[in-house]
């Protein structure tokens, strides 16, 4: 079996990703501890065409080395913001019209295999602190919360890894505009 080359591949330049049609998605990250964790979010959204990446109180920001390490450059291609808490990125998104999911278990959160997106919204997806979660203000002023169906003895997935289920998620279902950035 031969390996595919870059070419054969389809990879989008940077130039070309920078102007392509993004995902009316935008994924928040509520002082994420590892920036290992924030690069590996770097490349999901880069894979996903996501609209941007809000990092917010401790989340590491680029340039830093652990998130260029993970990211492999996609921290060059996505746009991002830093937001001193979570809950001033929240209001900013809510006066865009984003309706804001919280990937979190709670009393009335839906299962991830059970949330079909409406079409012609926008999404701002929240994941939490690796110990802590969703900030609870978060939780509260968020229109959804999501947790994603598990059966085995742990409670939680790694936070690189929730987001990548996620993202993918809300990629392949009906419902998920694309705009023009």
């Amino acid at each position: 079996m031969r390996k595919l080359t870059m070419p054969e591949l389809g990879r989008k330049s940077v130039s070309e990703f920078r102007n392509s049609e993004k995902n009316s998605l935008i994924i928040v990250l509520d002082n994420v501890r590892s920036a290992h964790n924030v690069g590996s979010v770097f490349r999901t959204a880069d894979a996903f065409l996501a609209e941007a990446i809000y990092l917010c109180g401790i989340t590491a920001q680029p340039p830093h080395r652990e998130i260029q390490k993970t990211a492999l450059g996609a921290a060059e291609t996505v746009t991002w913001k830093y937001f001193q808490t979570t809950s001033g990125a929240i209001d900013e998104l809510k006066k865009n019209d984003y309706k804001i999911v919280s990937i979190e278990q709670t009393t009335k959160s839906i299962q991830l295999n059970e949330f079909i997106p409406s079409p012609g919204l926008k999404y701002a997806i929240v994941f939490g602190n690796e110990a802590t979660g969703v900030e609870d203000a978060v939780v509260k002023a968020s229109d959804f919360a999501i947790e994603i169906p598990q059966a085995g003895t742990k409670h939680s997935l790694n936070l690189a890894v929730c987001a990548g289920i996620v993202v993918w998620s809300f990629f392949i279902k009906p419902g998920i505009e694309k705009i023009r950035k």
